[in-house]
C-alpha cells in the first residue's frame, strides 16, 4: 500500500531516535555532515533540521519524512494509491480540505482509519478526527504536493456533499430507518449502534462545519412530535436550517453525547458537557447542553470561537466619549464596576476586553465564572460549581487570600455575593461584575432589592454600563432609503427631526445569507456616580429619578445610542426599536 522507509515494520526502529541518526540510516547524510550541523547548532542555536536544510545537505521533504519516522509514522506515496470510494466518503470534503488530510484505508476489524497528512506535527487534525469520527487513527505522512493533488482528485472544489445529500442517504439507510418509532424500547447496544452510524457522523461534521463557517453562536437540535428541527443562531437571530429526519433525533443526540463524554444511557436528566475542536486552525469550544423533553432530547451546542471574538476595548462599538468613560472606570484602583443587560447582550465580552486591557505583568487578575468562556493567558480563572459547593461567594472569599488587584465575578445573583464583592472593593480591589437588569439606573434598585444597604453601594459603586447588541447592516448590500412616517414613529421621531439625514437598510445578498445584516455592534449606556447621584441613592430614589439626573449629567441612553447608530448608517430603525426601550420608560 505504501512506500515506507524500507518495509512497514522498519519504522519502529526509528521511533524516538535522534534526527541526525535517522537521516544517516535513510542514506541522506554522512557522519561528518551530522557533526558539522551539530557544531553549527552549538554556535548559533536553532533546530537541527533547519540547519541541515540551510547547509544544503537535505531537502524539506527529507526533513518531514525523518520527523515522521521519529514519531513512528510511515510515509506514503499518494500518487501510487487508489483509495476506495467508501473510504473517501467517510470524510466530507469540507473537513478534508480544512484539516488537509486524506483518508486512505479503513480496517473494520480494529475500527482504524489510516489518514495521510503533510505535517507530522498536525496533532490537532488527528485528535479532532478521532473525536468526531469515533475511529482509531493511524497517521501516515505524504508530501504537501501529493496532499494538494489528492484533495483536488478526491474532493474537488464545489463538489462537496450537502446536508441534504447526507439526509437523503440516511433516509434510505435501512440500518438507520429500522429504529424509526422505536421510542423508549431501544437498549444501550442499539443507541451505541445509532451513534456510530457513518451518515450520522458525517451529518454532524457538516452541521458543525457550516455553523462555524456562518459564525453561528448556537446550534439547536429540537425534537417535536412530527418533526426534528435544526436551527442556527446567527447575530442573535434564530434561522431554521434543512431539518434532519425525525428518526435521527436519538442518533444525533447520542453522537453529541459521545463527543462530549456524557452518559448516552441517561435520557431522563439534563446533562452538560464540552467539546474542544480545531477548525481552520482556530480553537473552537463547544458547550453542550442536553435537555430531556416530551419528544426526546433537545440539544443546544454553544460555539465559542476565539478567533471570532474581539477582546479589544476600542473595537467593541463604544463611541469616543463613552470609551473614555469606560477606560476611566476600569482604571480605578478600587471600587465596583457593573455591566448589565439581558442574556446574550455581550456583557462577558465587554468585561473580558477590560481584563485584556488590564492584563499586565504587574497586575494579578482573578475571575470566578460560570462557566469559564474563554481562557486567557495571564488570568487566574476559576469555574464556579454550585453542586460541589463552590459558589461565587465561596470563590470570592478565597480570592481575597490570593492577593489580587482585579477580581471578575461572573454574576451577582444573591445578597451574599453582592456583600463580598463590596467588601473586596473596600479592601482595595477593583471588582468587575454583571447583573441582569434592563438599563443602568435600574441596577441600583435591583441591588437594593437583593438586600444591599444604600450606604455600602454609594461607598463602593463607581459606575454601571448597560448594553445591547444590534445587528449591523451588511456593507455589500447597504441601500439608502426614505423612511415612512410610521417607521419613524417607532423611534418617536418626526420628519423634522431627521431632515437631511440618510437612512439605510440591507437589501440581502449572498454575503449576508439574504438577511441584510452581517455582524453585530454594541450600544452602551454608561452611568457614573458623583456626589449628587450618591446622595439620591442614599435617599432610596427611584430608578426614574436616577435616570433623569444621569441624563442631565451627560448619560446617553441605549435608545439615544441606537439613534446615533442609525444616523451613522450602522444599523436600521427596526433593530434599534427591537433592542431598546423608549427613554420615557
Amino acid at each position: 500500500m505504501a512506500d515506507t522507509l524500507s518495509k512497514p515494520s522498519s519504522v519502529a526502529q526509528y521511533k524516538g531516535r535522534p534526527l541526525g541518526r535517522i537521516l544517516r540510516k535513510m542514506g541522506k547524510l554522512t557522519a561528518e555532515q551530522v557533526h558539522e550541523a551539530l557544531a553549527v547548532q552549538k554556535a548559533k542555536k536553532g533546530p537541527i533540521g533547519q540547519i541541515l536544510i540551510d547547509l544544503g545537505y537535505i531537502t524539506e521533504v527529507d526533513l518531514v519524512t525523518a520527523l515522521a519516522a521519529q514519531m513512528g509514522m510511515e510515509p506514503i506515496n499518494l500518487d501510487k494509491v487508489d483509495v476506495k470510494p467508501e473510504v473517501i466518503k467517510s470524510f466530507n470534503a469540507q473537513m478534508a480540505r480544512s484539516y488537509r488530510v486524506i483518508p486512505v484505508e479503513f480496517d473494520q476489524a480494529t475500527n482504524t482509519l489510516s489518514v495521510a497528512l503533510a505535517s507530522p506535527e498536525n496533532f490537532n487534525a488527528i485528535d479532532d478526527i478521532k473525536l468526531m469520527m469515533g475511529f482509531n487513527i493511524r497517521a501516515l505522512i505524504a508530501n504537501e504536493e501529493q496532499i494538494t493533488a489528492a484533495l483536488t482528485r478526491y474532493y474537488p472544489e464545489g463538489g462537496g456533499e450537502s446536508i441534504q445529500d447526507i439526509i437523503n442517504e440516511a433516509t434510505g439507510d435501512d440500518d438507520l430507518s429500522q429504529f424509526e418509532n422505536r421510542g423508549e424500547s431501544l437498549d444501550l447496544e442499539d443507541i451505541k449502534h445509532l451513534a456510530d452510524a457513518a451518515p450520522v457522523k458525517r451529518l454532524l461534521q457538516l452541521i458543525l462545519y457550516k455553523a462555524v463557517q456562518d459564525k453561528a453562536a448556537d446550534v439547536h437540535f429540537e425534537p417535536f412530535e412530527d418533526e426534528y428541527k435544526l436551527r442556527y443562531r446567527i447575530d442573535g437571530v434564530l434561522y431554521e436550517m434543512q431539518p434532519p429526519p425525525r428518526f435521527l433525533a436519538l442518533a444525533i443526540a447520542s453522537r453529541i453525547k459521545v463527543m462530549a463524554n456524557l452518559d448516552i444511557a441517561e435520557r431522563r436528566l439534563p446533562q452538560d458537557g464540552r467539546i474542544r475542536l480545531q477548525l481552520h486552525g482556530n480553537p473552537i469550544d463547544l458547550r453542550v447542553a442536553v435537555l430531556p423533553t416530551m419528544f426526546g432530547e433537545s440539544v443546544v451546542m454553544r460555539i465559542l470561537d476565539r478567533s471570532a471574538v474581539t477582546l479589544d476595548v476600542e473595537k467593541l462599538g463604544f463611541r469616543e466619549d463613552d470609551l473614555k468613560k469606560y477606560l476611566q472606570l476600569i482604571d480605578k484602583p478600587h471600587g465596583v464596576v457593573i455591566v448589565t443587560g439581558p442574556t446574550g447582550s455581550g456583557k462577558t465580552t465587554t468585561l473580558y476586553a477590560a481584563l485584556n486591557k488590564l492584563n499586565t505583568i504587574d497586575t494579578k487578575i482573578l475571575t470566578a465564572e460560570d462557566p469559564v468562556e474563554y481562557d486567557i493567558d495571564g488570568l487566574v480563572q476559576c469555574q464556579v460549581n454550585a453542586e460541589q459547593g463552590l459558589t461565587f461567594a465561596r470563590a470570592l472569599r478565597s480570592f481575597l487570600r490570593q492577593d489580587p488587584d482585579v477580581i471578575l465575578v461572573g454574576e451577582v445573583r444573591d445578597l451574599e455575593t453582592a456583600q463580598i464583592s463590596v467588601q473586596a472593593s473596600l479592601t482595595g480591589h477593583l471588582v468587575l461584575t454583571t447583573v441582569h437588569t434592563n438599563d443602568a439606573p435600574s441596577t441600583i434598585a435591583r441591588l437594593v432589592d437583593l438586600g444591599m444597604e444604600p450606604f455600602l453601594l454609594t461607598a463602593t459603586l463607581e459606575g454601571v454600563v448597560a448594553q445591547r447588541l444590534i445587528r449591523k447592516i451588511c456593507r455589500y448590500c447597504r441601500t439608502a432609503f426614505q423612511p415612512t412616517e410610521q417607521l419613524l414613529m417607532e423611534l418617536e421621531l418626526r420628519p423634522d427631526d431627521v431632515a437631511g439625514k440618510t437612512f439605510y437598510y440591507g437589501k440581502g445578498c449572498d454575503n449576508c445569507n439574504n438577511t441584510g445584516y452581517k455582524g453585530r455592534s454594541a450600544l452602551y449606556e454608561i452611568m457614573t456616580l458623583d456626589d449628587e447621584m450618591r446622595e439620591l441613592i442614599m435617599q432610596r430614589a427611584s430608578s426614574n429619578v436616577l435616570r433623569v439626573l444621569a441624563r442631565k449629567k451627560g448619560m446617553r441612553t441605549l435608545r439615544e445610542a441606537g439613534l446615533l447608530a442609525v444616523f451613522d448608517g450602522i444599523t436600521t430603525i427596526d433593530e434599534v426599536s427591537r433592542e431598546t426601550l423608549s427613554d420615557e420608560g
